[in-house]
This record gives C-alpha cells, structure tokens and sequence, in this order.
C-alpha cells in the first residue's frame, strides 16, 4: 500500500512539473526604416451622443398612435394607474432613473414625442425595424429587444401620463 501510495504520488509530481509548458518568445526584428503611425479618424462629437441621451422631438415612431394632446394639468388617476401597470410590466427591463436593461424613462418626454414612446410601448417589434433611432437603441442596450408587454392603448398611455412624473 506504501509502494503504490508513493508511486501515485511521484506520478502525480511529475505530472504536475510536465505541464508547465515552456514559453517561446518571438524574436523581435529591428527595422532602421520610419513607419508612419495609421492616421486616427475623429468622429464628430454630435455623432458620439448615446441613442438614449438624444434629443428627437419630431419623430412620432411606427405604429397606431398618429397624435396625442397632452393636458397641461397631470391627472394623478392616471399617473396612478400608469405607475401600477409600470411596476407590473416594465421593471424587469427599466429602471426609472438609471440604465438597465432598457433605458431609463425619467426625462424621456424632454427627448422623445408622446406618439414616439406610445408606439414603442404598444408596437416594439415594428418601432425596431423601422424606426432609425428605435434601430439605434436596441445596439446601445447590446440587441435587447424590448418586449411587447401586449398592453391596451389606455394602458399605455396610463405609463405614459407617469413618465411625465418622473424627473
């Protein structure tokens, strides 16, 4: 039992010792010549702006909200629902008021038209096909399509009277 303990630990040594492999190093060539360093392309700082940061207040999306009108006066019943609906639906992606998996909607009618995130909360499939800066989006949060939650219009527009708490 002694022998074969030994044997197993000599075995178990030299194979542990065997496989640190040797490094071979490149040899480095010395060249006398001057090489041009690859001229570096700056992009504008206009084109930087993250799809999430930027301002687009006239486009309206993709889908069946065509126009809304916005009451100056925040109904609170709605804001209430909205908010309910939101917790429900939307918290496993967003974040009111940091990047998640999906942008965060605090601000969002300072950067986006009503009609834009009615149709992105009820037709997200066709907003991301179609619309330039929904196409935007989905490559800023890594390709996470946002999933349509198959609300009802006055569902959505109850998350959207909520967002406009948000600040």
């Amino acid at each position: 039992m002694k022998t074969t303990l030994k044997l197993m630990t000599v075995l178990f040594v030299t194979l542990l010792l065997s496989c640190g492999g040797k490094e071979e190093k490149k040899k480095e060539t010395i060249s006398y010549g001057k090489k041009e360093a690859p001229a570096k392309v700056e992009t504008p700082k206009a084109s930087q702006v993250s799809a999430s940061k930027k301002i687009d207040l006239t486009n309206k999306g993709i889908g069946p909200i065509k126009s809304i009108t916005l009451d100056p006066e925040v109904d609170q019943k709605m804001v209430a629902h909205g908010a309910d609906v939101y917790k429900k639906m939307c918290t496993a992606c967003h974040r009111a008021d940091k990047k998640f998996i999906g942008p965060a909607p605090t601000g969002i009618l300072e950067r986006r038209t009503p009609e834009w995130v009615m149709n992105m909360i009820l037709n997200p499939e066709q907003m991301v096909k179609e619309d330039p800066l929904a196409k935007e989006l989905l490559m800023e949060f890594n390709g996470s399509p946002m999933a349509n939650q198959g609300l009802t219009e006055e569902d959505a527009r109850a998350v959207l009277e909520y967002f406009r708490t948000l600040k």
